[in-house]
């Protein structure tokens, strides 16, 4: 038997459940943390994040997605855990290590944070896919609705952007599974579709891999902005709308993300 305390935050209805590990590890293990996040038995949550120290005393964070698996980066559950991290240090910026590397958080408000996701990764073999798709057609179809040529970029995780005219043209709960395992994705892929509503302003819904259609994702809007301003949609700076609310991103070789982040409750769970 297993217990442990755990804070539950969102950014956005983007939620998780947060564990302190830095005094002593729980070594959870696939089965314990899907367990965790099943919201009928368990907590409930779209990622399970520990908080701990790497060798050189640095806060170092761990993403686990509501799959089990474990992913390199999580925007909003960054700045979760900076929010945390900043309370309880009683400053306004603040140092983390992921596993896609160093991420500056600053306090903007109270419950707005701000984080530097560093610069995007454009090579195919960076994103990854299986091979190099430039200049080639890209078409998936459900139910004779086409979308195409999805923009690819890795902002500490694979991400396929969907540049589209209308947003309710096409189902995330359907396009999203299909793309997502698609095989020239060699790590799976998170899935955007997305609506350019003016230079200042994109629409988006999100398949997050592993955790399927969620209310918010981070990375995804930072994505987003990144390849609506590369393909010259947009500014620089944009609001990024998602289901769940709106994250400010402004992209100038490195990627900035500014929302929300809000408490839900502290309590314990006991794993059978």
């Amino acid at each position: 038997m297993k217990k442990f305390d755990f804070i539950k935050m969102h950014g956005l209805g983007n939620d998780f459940v947060i564990i302190d590990e830095r005094n002593g590890e729980l070594g959870l293990s696939t089965a314990e943390i899907v367990s965790i996040a099943n919201r009928h038995t368990g907590v409930g949550c779209d990622q399970l994040i520990t908080i701990s120290y790497d060798s050189m005393s640095n806060f170092f964070i761990r993403f686990f997605n509501s799959s089990g698996e474990e992913v390199s980066a999580c925007g909003n559950g960054s700045r979760c855990v900076a929010r945390i991290l900043m309370e309880e240090n009683k400053n306004t910026e603040v140092l983390i290590k992921t596993k896609a590397g160093f991420l500056q958080c600053k306090k903007i408000t109270e419950k707005i944070i701000s984080i530097n996701l560093g610069k995007p990764k454009f090579n195919w073999n960076e994103i990854p896919l299986d091979q190099d798709y430039k200049n080639k057609a890209i078409i998936f179809e459900i139910n004779d609705v086409s979308i195409t040529n999805p923009y690819f970029v890795n902002v500490g995780n694979p991400h396929s952007i969907f540049l589209v005219s209308n947003l309710e043209n096409y189902n995330i709960d359907e396009f999203g599974p299909l793309i997502e395992n698609d095989k020239m994705f060699p790590e799976k892929c998170n899935v955007t579709i997305a609506q350019i509503i003016s230079p200042i302003h994109i629409k988006i819904n999100v398949w997050e891999r592993g955790a399927g259609k969620t209310l918010a994702c981070g990375t995804a809007a930072c994505a987003t902005a990144v390849a609506a301003y590369k393909s010259k949609l947009t500014e620089s700076k944009v609001r990024v709308s998602l289901p769940g609310g709106d994250l400010n991103i402004e992209y100038n070789e490195d990627i900035i993300m500014s929302g929300t982040t809000e408490f839900s409750f502290n309590s314990s769970f006991e794993l059978s």
